[in-house]
């Protein structure tokens, strides 16, 4: 939204500072995102009055000027080829040397022998018009040689505003001003117009319902109104003018649109253009001539209805659209544009003026499916003011009859079936104060809300606040507690935490799993990372993407790894040797209908083992192996699949976490595009279970020595360390205490595809002290059971 200064000073009464402006509005209702100042290219021109003129001696269009520029250097001659310029007139001076819009620079130079020391301009030449007939008169007082922008009120600055979508009523120059006047003080009034006069009570909007009519329909000076969708425009508000005359628009007009960036079209269409940046309204205008009836129908649009809009391109309606139609075709499309068959042009002398208001939602859906967006549609799709209506009509009439003439013989006809009340919302102080943590006096929030429009009036221990129609944001007590807040100033509120009441409704069981699986991975020292879900297709049930980006990411990833190995990647790539990341996020695979997702965690390790330490000197940290990965695999294991055991891989380069009979983890080295001085990367991915893991639980202290002996067996290939620990474990009962491996063999004593391996054992009775006898009983029938059931022996020597 571009608003301007000078329109703001119109309707404040008072200068504004444009940075202290921007930042004010910024800091309390809506980001001030440039401060454009305009006609700053105009600052070397000067006003000067031409003293003489005379013919120039070597060409019959151009005249010879001599001018007083003001200064010592007293007045000095300019050839002239406009023929309006007369003795003892002002005009707008360019010296030697001024540059002008557009980067031109002047230079003394000759004209058909007589040399011209800087130049008279039309308004083209200053970009302030598109007339190059003439030179640019000016009515001032100012003394000659006084600079341009100082002596005429065009110097301006554009404020470029980020409106959000809840926030419609700053969408005009009235909005934006009732929120600086609540901050930098002032009374926001709509400024005279130029020739105007107020409309009578005579002429003012009449509910179609006063007249004794049907609330859907009625007639205003000869012209039918029908209105036959009130679901997609609860109002529409007519006025018939005769006798306009459609022309150029005065200076004023042309200006005011000119300073927010809109090109000036005629009178009549500048008029509602300006309605619009002034209070928000979007209006149309249709030649009553043109319209066949003569009616104004709305109604829901017929299927493939067609209209041919304003930008010439003709177009199917839906019955989802609302259509303004006459007795016989569409002529607009509701809220979006209008079309040319009922276009008011230069032959116009009767129109008919629309003021109306369409269902948001509808609006949205019929610029989308066109494809066509307007500020009319920007503005309806955001909601407008309701109940301003009768207003804006009012002050739309007021400028037409100034600046195009005509009569309103009849007062506007207003079709309203289903007539709203102002909303009322009730606040409590105390609820204030406890929401922003500060006392704020009842006297501070009424006059806070009565400085933008709300009315407030004291009803017991609450206050009973009436919300202006520009709000249709503001529908619960807690939108009005914001309305304190931004105003009296977010800066004021206190920074320090205060005393809360914590929530008691516990996080989801898939965000707890995942909290329990980033503190574990942090704790053991490694960072998260982030990744896009896309790469290539690495498995046949990989998700394929309609419109991917590109070639290397065309489908949604099936796992976490890939993403994270190009990470470390491109950690190599700025010379980092020492990785450890991990991520935490949804992977994919082709389901029936939608795809099916589920949360996985994944993570890479390459380089040091540890940070390195000044007591190190000169010793090299040991970089990361296996162990070390298997290490950080258990850790995620414990959390993200409680109750999954960790086993080998058959072929010994990494391991897998199995849970009831499903691999759900994966752990080995990786193969990356790696440095030659880079260390070995490894990487594991778990999937992620929403079942906790057990808590732990509180054990007193044992009061009984416990039996350690070690074991050493010899497994032949294929079987696991766990399949043997877990017989062990059924033989040992409740006196096996803990058991771990501590030491692996494989060598020419053994034979082929066997191997060593050696447990520690710990025994212990809770009741009494255990002998090693009945240690040495418990081990044996282990042993017959290991024979028997995976044919493990022990190891002799």
């Amino acid at each position: 939204m571009i608003v301007s200064r000078g329109w703001l000073e119109a309707l404040l009464g008072r200068p504004l500072v444009a940075h202290e402006v921007a930042e004010r509005l910024t800091m309390t209702c809506a980001a001030v995102e440039a401060v454009v100042p305009l006609h700053q290219d105009l600052r070397d021109v000067l006003v000067a009055q031409v003293l003489e003129t005379k013919p120039h001696p070597n060409a019959d269009r151009l005249t010879l000027c001599l001018v007083d520029v003001g200064g010592s250097g007293g007045p000095v001659e300019v050839v002239c080829g406009a023929p309006n310029v007369q003795a003892g007139k002002k005009y707008p001076f360019a010296p030697v040397g001024a540059e002008l819009p557009g980067g031109v620079k002047l230079e003394r130079r000759k004209i058909r022998g007589v040399e011209s020391n800087g130049m008279l301009c039309s308004a083209r030449e200053l970009g302030l018009g598109h007339d190059h007939a003439g030179i640019l008169e000016i009515d001032t007082p100012a003394a000659p040689g006084t600079r341009f922008l100082e002596a005429m009120p065009i110097a301006d600055d554009q404020f470029v505003i980020d409106v959000p979508a809840n926030r419609p009523d700053l969408l005009c120059h009235k909005g934006v001003a009732r929120e600086v006047a609540a901050v930098l003080g002032g009374t926001v009034k709509l400024p005279a117009i130029p020739g105007g006069r107020p409309v009578t009570p005579s002429e003012a909007v009449t509910p179609s319902a006063a007249r004794g009519r049907q609330s859907s329909k009625g007639i205003v000076d000869g012209v039918e109104i029908r209105l036959e969708d009130p679901e997609g425009c609860p109002r529409y508000i007519a006025a018939v003018i005769r006798g306009v005359r459609v022309a150029a628009s005065p200076a004023w007009l042309a200006t005011r649109l000119a300073a927010v960036g809109q090109r000036s079209i005629n009178n009549v269409v500048d008029a509602t253009n300006y309605i619009l940046f002034e209070l928000n309204q979007p209006l149309h205008a249709f030649d009553l001539a043109k319209l066949r009836g003569p009616a104004v129908v709305i109604r829901r649009a017929k299927a493939n209805e067609p209209i041919t809009t304003l930008d010439g391109i003709a177009r199917k309606l839906t019955p989802e659209m609302t259509a303004i139609c006459d007795a016989e075709r569409p002529t607009i499309v509701a809220g979006v544009m209008g079309s040319a068959e009922s276009e008011v042009s230069e032959k116009t002398t009767d129109l008919v003026l629309e003021c109306a208001y369409f269902q948001p939602t509808r609006i949205r859906r019929t610029r989308r499916a066109l494809g066509l967006s307007s500020e009319s549609s920007y503005r309806f799709e955001r909601g407008i003011d309701l109940l301003g209506m009768p207003d804006a009509m009012r002050r739309a009439i007021e400028l037409i009859l100034a600046v195009a003439g005509g009569a309103l013989r009849e007062a506007p006809l207003d079709v309203w079936p289903k007539v709203e009340q102002p909303r009322s919302v009730f606040l409590r102080p105390a609820r204030v104060n406890h929401l922003l943590g500060v006392d704020v006096p009842r006297g501070d929030i009424e006059r806070l809300l009565s400085a933008i429009g709300f009315i407030a009036a004291p009803k017991d221990d609450r206050i009973a606040v009436q919300v202006p129609g520009w709000r249709p944001d503001v529908t619960r007590e807690v939108d009005l507690i914001e309305e304190v807040a931004r105003l009296r100033g977010y800066d004021a509120l206190p920074d320090d935490l205060r005393p809360y009441r914590p929530g008691t409704v516990p996080d989801a069981p898939a965000m707890q799993a995942r909290a329990r699986v980033r503190e574990q991975l942090v704790r053991a020292g490694m960072l998260e990372a982030r990744t896009l879900p896309l790469g290539a297709a690495d498995t046949p049930d990989a998700v394929e993407i309609r419109n991917p980006l590109s070639a290397e990411e065309s489908h949604l990833r099936t796992r976490l790894l890939p993403g994270l190995v190009r990470r470390v990647e491109h950690n190599w790539a700025g010379s980092v040797r020492d990785v450890r990341l991990f991520e935490i996020g949804t992977v994919f695979k082709t389901g029936k209908g939608a795809p099916v997702e589920s949360a996985s965690a994944a993570g890479v390790l390459t380089g040091a083992r540890r940070p390195r330490h000044w007591s190190d000197g000169d010793a090299k940290v040991p970089d990361m192996d296996l162990w070390d990965l298997k290490h950080h695999f258990e850790l995620a294991v414990q959390v993200a699949a409680p109750g999954a055991t960790v086993q080998a891989l058959s072929s010994g380069a990494g391991w897998e976490a199995v849970a009831g009979g499903q691999v759900v983890g994966w752990a080995g080295p990786l193969d990356a595009d790696a440095p030659r001085w880079a260390g070995a990367s490894f990487g594991f991915e778990v999937r992620v279970s929403e079942v906790a893991p057990e808590r732990p639980r509180f054990r007193l202290l044992p009061g009984t020595p416990p039996v350690v002996q070690d074991l050493a067996l010899v497994l032949p290939g294929g079987v696991s360390a766990a399949a043997v620990s877990a017989v062990l474990r059924r033989v040992g009962g409740p006196l096996l205490e803990q058991l771990e491996v501590f030491d692996e063999y494989r060598g020419q004593k053994l034979k082929g595809g066997e191997r060593g391996v050696a447990w520690h054992l710990t025994f212990r009775d809770p009741t009494r002290t255990l002998r090693e006898a009945e240690v040495d009983k418990v081990i044996a029938a282990a042993l017959k059971a290991l024979e028997e059931e995976l044919d493990v022996r022990r190891r002799e020597s």
